[in-house]
């Protein structure tokens, strides 16, 4: 009975959290960005016949826009369902729980964005981790979205409930333990954080994807893909 009104009570207090750090033309600006970092790149590791599993879905900004055979959000926030497109299959429930969810080899692209970063130690996101790998099929792919600390420096701690930092060669070295090969790793990829006091549009957005200096001098975030070793 207590932990259920600790994890209740632990709900409310993020989604306050949320509320205080977004606000709602800045979820409406996220979901246009969405829309275009999945046409404009990551459709590009993402076949058309494939499921995808977005982890830990949050606002559903890749699940709801990228195109698959088959879509899947998994969150442990029962609010995902409120968010999530029409045609996204969702579960409610702890990412390292995704074997017993989904079923071994049942997957072919995961994706984890923002996420990592906020699990409690490196022994989770080893399990977590290992989950994934468990549910991918043979030549499938996770592809990570992740704040660099390297190149965040301090900026890392300016969120809350940012506990676990990681550099691109930490993330990978996370990955092979776990059994994986990194097939690319973009150390320099999106900047830190889309919250300004004026929202980007779109198009801006579109036009940083085509010109990688932008990406090498505005990047804070890592972009990384790996696959299951055999």
């Amino acid at each position: 009975m207590g932990s259920e009104a600790d994890r209740a009570g632990n709900d409310l207090k993020l989604e306050r959290l949320y509320a205080l750090r977004f606000s709602t033309a800045e979820r409406a600006a996220n979901e246009q960005l969405w829309r275009v970092l999945c046409d404009s790149f990551l459709s590009r590791f993402v076949p058309a016949d494939a499921t995808v599993a977005d982890v830990g879905a949050g606002g559903c900004g890749f699940i709801n826009h990228i195109r698959a055979k088959r879509r899947i959000a998994v969150d442990l926030d029962p609010r995902v369902r409120e968010r999530a497109a029409p045609g996204v299959e969702v579960h409610n429930s702890d990412i390292a729980s995704l074997p017993d969810l989904l079923g071994a080899s049942s997957v072919d692209v995961a994706f984890a964005s923002n996420i990592f970063e906020h699990l409690p130690s490196a022994a989770e996101l080893l399990r977590v981790l290992t989950a994934i790998r468990t549910i991918l099929r043979p030549g499938g792919r996770i592809i990570i979205l992740q704040p660099n600390v390297r190149l965040t420096g301090g900026r890392f701690w300016d969120f809350l409930d940012h506990t676990l930092p990681l550099t691109e060669l930490g993330m990978q070295e996370a990955l092979a333990v776990a059994g994986f090969r990194t097939i690319s790793c973009r150390a320099r990829f999106l900047p830190y954080t889309t919250k300004s006091r004026v929202p980007k549009p779109a198009w801006l957005l579109r036009l940083y994807l085509a010109l990688p200096p932008a990406q090498w001098l505005f990047g804070k975030q890592m972009l990384i893909v790996a696959t299951p070793e055999s």
